[in-house]
Parts: C-alpha cells; structure tokens; sequence
C-alpha cells in the first residue's frame, strides 16, 4: 500500500482530462496572460501540479490546466505539436534522447523533483540472490532501461561493456554469471508484470500509481546522491521565456512545493 495520504482538496482539484491528445483552448501567452496547458503522468507530476493548481496559481495569477498523461510519448509529442504549453514528468537524459530520436525540439526549464528508480519483486527479496536463468523485466525506453542495467551492475549482478553509459541495453552486458534473461517492456507495463518475471525495474511514478512503495517494496533502490534524474519542467524550445512558464517553474521551486512534496511522498519523491 501507499505511504501517504494526499489532502482532499488535492485529489478534488485534479483536472484529468484524458490521455488523447485534443486540441487545447489556451491563448498566446506573449504578455504574460492567458491559460497554461502542461500535461503530466498522474504520479508525483500530476498530484504535484494539483497542489499548485488549487493552492498557489490563482494567488500568483496564473491560469492552470493539467491534462494526464499514461505513457512517456503523448506528453512529448503533444507538447511538440503545440497542444501543450509545458509538460512536468521525465528527466533530462530522457528528454535529450527523445529529442534525438524523434526530431523534437524539447527544452528543460528547470528541475522540480526526483523520483528514485527501484526493482521489485514477488519471489526474491535480494538482487544479489537472483537464481540462475532468472527473468528481469526493464523499461525499454533507452535512458530508463540503461539507469536499471547501471543500476543492477552496480550491485555486481551484471557486467556492461566499457562505455556503455546511460544508454546501455541488454547487448551490452558483457557479464552474466546468473545467465539472467531480460525482457523489455513499455514502463506502465512493469509493476502488472511482477507476477511473472523474478524482478522488475519501475519507474517511481509507476510504482506509486501501483501502490508500491519505492522506500519499503523496492529490494534495490538507486542512490539520490549525485544523480542526474531529476525530472524537469520542459517545454518546447523557444518557450523558455514565456512569461507563464517563468512564474510556473517559480512555484514548482518555492518552499511550499518542497514541503507539499516533503509531507507527502516521505522521501518517495525527493525535492530537487
């Protein structure tokens, strides 16, 4: 079960508006006026824009609408075809591979918090203790699948080539003592495959939604000391200075976002 209880208003306030991508009705947003669309998956980003949507964006005067989002690619391409104005749920390395892969024009604005990547399992409590021919499910978008590899390496589990960095695959292990075997699987996918893999790797977002919690379910949780996946406010380049977008990434970063974050998730999620 989940480790936190989020305030009533919050869960009333949330706009969930649907995963397909409609045309939006905001306005140009040049002097500073006008609605702003972000879209977000519903764990933490979602919950955390709601906070912002119901407690901090009227009094800051901003017009905020959040639509949700269950996958990683409708967030980037709406936002991409101008049917969002920003979006909140991915980190950097993701974004910047998106970017190269789909010809996109992304942008991080700022750093809002950082959802730690953990594995979990149904049938062992020790990464370290996996048996032979043992299957790992990974999330089989490149940044997120070569975090879980790094991670398990990190633990001695397995090998990678020399260099393989945060774009590892499964072709690039060089060492398999336990002849482990990797199944690939659209991230939303992982916590409903734990019933048939040893372990799986889940995205923190995914693992709350499920009702995981990565503190107490998780049997290897990655390190939030000098990590590089803390997930980011984007939007689509040239937006940076969009007057909305300024006063949006000051209330995700200001004291009261910390704490709502803090209060909620128990070190969960983590403020950046």
């Amino acid at each position: 079960m989940r480790t936190y209880t989020l305030p009533a208003a919050v869960i009333a306030g949330a706009l969930v508006l649907g995963v397909t991508a409609c045309g939006s009705d905001q306005t140009d947003g040049s002097d500073g006026g006008g609605k702003l669309v972000v879209g977000a998956t519903p764990t933490p980003a979602g919950e955390v824009l709601a906070y912002v949507q119901q407690n901090l964006a009227k009094k800051a005067g901003l017009d905020l609408e959040v639509k949700e989002f269950t996958d990683y690619v409708l967030p980037n391409t709406a936002l991409q075809q101008g049917e969002l104005d920003a979006n909140l749920y991915q980190h950097t390395p993701y974004l910047e591979d998106f970017n190269k892969s789909r010809g996109t024009t992304l942008t991080p604005v700022t750093e809002v918090y950082l959802p730690p990547l953990g594995f979990y399992s149904e049938k062992v409590e020790d990464v370290t203790k996996l048996r032979e021919g043992a299957t790992v499910a990974l999330p089989n978008d490149v940044t997120n699948e070569g975090r879980a590899l790094g991670l398990l390496a990190s633990q001695g589990v397995i090998g990678l080539k020399k260099g393989a960095g945060v774009n590892a695959t499964p072709r690039d292990v060089a060492d398999n003592p336990r002849k482990l075997k990797f199944k690939e699987l659209e991230a939303a996918q992982l916590p409903r495959s734990l019933g048939d893999v040893d372990v799986a790797a889940v995205n923190n977002n995914f693992a709350l939604d499920a009702g995981l919690s990565p503190q107490k379910d998780a049997i290897l949780l990655e390190s939030v000391k000098d990590n590089p996946y803390n997930n980011v406010l984007a939007v689509k380049k040239g937006d940076e200075d969009d007057p909305r977008v300024k006063k949006l990434a000051e209330l995700l970063t200001s004291p009261e976002v910390k704490k709502f974050i803090e209060d909620t998730y128990k070190g969960a999620v983590l403020p950046a």
